[in-house]
């Protein structure tokens, strides 16, 4: 039986952040760690399908991950109020337009 091996390493400022939000997703045939400012993810499979599948999967996640760890102040920083949105306008008589 033929094992397929691929490792994906992409560069982030929140590298640890990303990796560990991503690490509950992993499959058993997944192993995903922070090194040097990189994300680093191995991923195996008996199966070129199943690896493209899981591929696919895990580039969704990266991209959630990253929007997370965007919002998530880093040890030390303080977070900022979330932004207030403005109300809508109204027609003088209470009611919302």
């Amino acid at each position: 039986m033929m094992e397929i091996r691929g490792i994906l390493r992409t560069r982030h400022s929140r590298a640890e952040c990303i990796a560990a939000s991503l690490r509950p997703d992993n499959l058993q045939s997944m192993r995903t760690w922070s090194e040097g400012g990189q994300v680093v993810t191995e991923i195996r499979g008996d199966s070129l399908r199943s690896v493209i599948a899981s591929v696919d999967d895990y580039l969704m996640n990266l991209a959630i991950a990253e929007d997370l760890c965007s919002l998530v102040p880093e040890k030390g920083e303080e977070r900022d109020p979330a932004p207030r949105r403005p109300k809508p306008p109204c027609d003088g008589q209470g009611e919302t337009r």
